[in-house]
C-alpha cells in the first residue's frame, strides 16, 4: 500500500493494494498491522456507511470532547473529501486537504482525531464508509459551515443538499472566539 502525507499533520491518503483479472478485483481494505506501520494505531471501535445522492453534501463534522480519528473510502461512486484543521493552537488551522475517493480509484483518507470531515457526492449515488476510533454521540456534535469563505474549499456543487443541522454549523471565526 501507498501513504502519502498531506500538509494537514497527520492526514494521510492511503493507496491499498488492488489485485485485479478478468474476474474483477480484491483489495485489503484494513489490515491492522500494516495500517499501524502507517502511523494508524488508534484502535476502531465503529463502522458506518452512508449512501447519498448526487449533489449531497454531509458535513463538515466533529466531535467536541470524544473526537473520533476516521479511515474514510468510497466503495460505489464517487466523492470528494475534505479534512480541515479546526483546532484554532495549530500551525494549520483553517488550512483543508481534499481529494476524490471513488470505487474506481480505492483511495481512502485517514483523519485523525480533531478535524472536521465532509463530502459531497459527484455521482448518481455513492456509499460511503467510515471506520472510527471513537463511538458516535450525539450530544458531543460540532463542526464548521460548509461554505466558510475563509477556508474556501472548492466544493464541486455551489448549492448542494444539506441537512438542516449542517446549514447551522458555525465558521472559523465562530469556533476561533469560542476557543478563546
Amino acid at each position: 500500500m501507498k501513504v502519502t502525507q498531506t500538509k494537514l499533520p497527520g492526514v494521510l491518503i492511503i493507496e491499498p493494494k488492488v489485485f485485479g483479472d478478468h474476474r474483477g478485483f480484491f483489495t485489503e481494505t484494513y489490515q491492522a498491522d500494516r495500517y499501524k506501520e502507517a502511523g494508524l494505531t488508534l484502535p476502531f471501535v465503529q463502522d458506518n456507511h452512508s449512501r447519498s445522492q448526487k449533489g449531497v453534501l454531509r458535513g463538515l463534522h466533529l466531535q467536541k470532547t470524544r473526537p473520533q480519528g476516521k479511515l474514510v473510502s468510497c466503495s460505489s461512486g464517487a466523492v470528494y473529501d475534505v479534512a480541515v484543521d479546526v483546532d484554532p493552537n495549530s500551525d494549520t488551522f483553517g488550512e483543508y486537504v481534499g481529494v476524490e475517493l471513488s470505487a474506481e480509484n480505492h483511495l481512502q483518507l485517514w483523519i485523525p482525531p480533531g478535524y472536521a470531515h465532509g463530502f459531497c457526492v459527484l455521482t448518481d449515488t455513492a456509499d460511503f464508509q467510515y471506520k472510527c476510533t471513537d463511538l458516535y454521540f450525539p450530544d458531543d456534535e460540532g463542526g464548521l459551515i460548509w461554505n466558510d469563505p475563509e477556508v474556501g474549499i472548492p466544493w464541486p456543487s455551489g448549492s448542494p443538499q444539506l441537512s438542516e443541522k449542517d446549514l447551522k454549523l458555525p465558521t472559523l471565526s465562530q469556533i476561533r472566539k469560542a476557543a478563546r
